[in-house]
C-alpha cells in the first residue's frame, strides 16, 4: 500500500482511516501562523456511507488504497442499488446508491461513468462533467421587468429541476453541469 503526506490528499481520494477504506469528500488546508500546517479533512465510509471529520497534520502519512477505475454505462435502478455494466465485458455491478451521492440525478441510458473498484468492491463512480438531459415539463415564459438574466425551472427526464433561460421548451435537450447541478447549455 502506497503512503501519501496528508497536505497532499486531494477531493476524491481513497484512504484507510481507523482500518476502513474512506473516501475523501472535502479538503481544507490550514497554516496557523505558529506551529505545523494541518490539514483538515471530511471521509466518507464506503461501506455505510457515515461520514467522519477529522485532521490530519501536514507531514503525517496516511495509507493511500489502490482503486482502479473501469468506465462503465448506466443499466437501471434496484431499489437503493443503481446496476452498472461494462461495455467490453458485459458484467454487471451494483453500485450502493450512498457511492452516487446525489449522483443518480443525471443517470440516463447513455451515460458513461467511471466505477472505483478496491479488492473488487464498487467504492465510487466518477460522473462525466456534463450530462445531457431531456426537458420533460418546461413552463410558458412570462414578460415583467427584469433586473438580471431571466431564468425558469424547468424539469428534466430524471426528475432534476434546474434554472433555465426563458427560450428553453419542452423537448429541448441540455447540458447539466453535474457537480453543480446547473443549466450549461442546449445541445445542438
Amino acid at each position: 500500500m502506497a503512503t501519501v503526506k496528508a497536505g497532499n490528499i486531494k477531493r476524491g481520494s481513497h484512504v484507510r482511516f481507523r482500518g476502513k477504506p474512506m473516501l475523501v469528500t472535502k479538503t481544507e488546508f490550514s497554516y496557523p501562523g505558529k506551529g505545523s500546517a494541518f490539514m483538515k479533512v471530511i471521509l466518507k465510509d464506503i461501506t455505510s456511507g457515515a461520514t467522519v471529520s477529522f485532521t490530519y497534520k501536514s507531514n503525517e502519512s496516511v495509507e493511500e488504497l489502490d482503486v482502479s477505475s473501469i468506465e462503465m454505462q448506466f443499466l437501471y435502478f434496484d431499489g437503493n442499488e443503481v446496476v452498472f455494466m461494462n461495455p467490453r465485458s458485459y458484467e454487471q455491478v451494483q453500485v450502493s446508491l450512498n457511492l452516487l451521492d446525489g449522483g443518480e440525478r443525471y443517470l440516463t441510458s447513455d451515460i458513461k461513468v467511471y466505477v472505483q473498484f478496491f479488492e473488487d468492491l464498487p467504492v465510487g463512480v466518477s460522473l462525466p462533467p456534463k450530462a445531457k438531459l431531456k426537458v420533460v415539463k418546461a413552463p410558458d415564459a412570462t414578460a415583467g421587468n427584469r433586473a438580471k438574466a431571466a431564468k425558469k425551472d424547468v424539469t428534466l427526464e430524471t426528475g432534476l429541476v434546474v434554472q433555465a433561460p426563458l427560450f428553453i421548451k419542452e423537448g429541448d435537450v441540455l447540458f447539466v453541469d453535474t457537480a453543480s447541478g446547473e443549466y450549461v447549455s442546449r445541445s445542438n
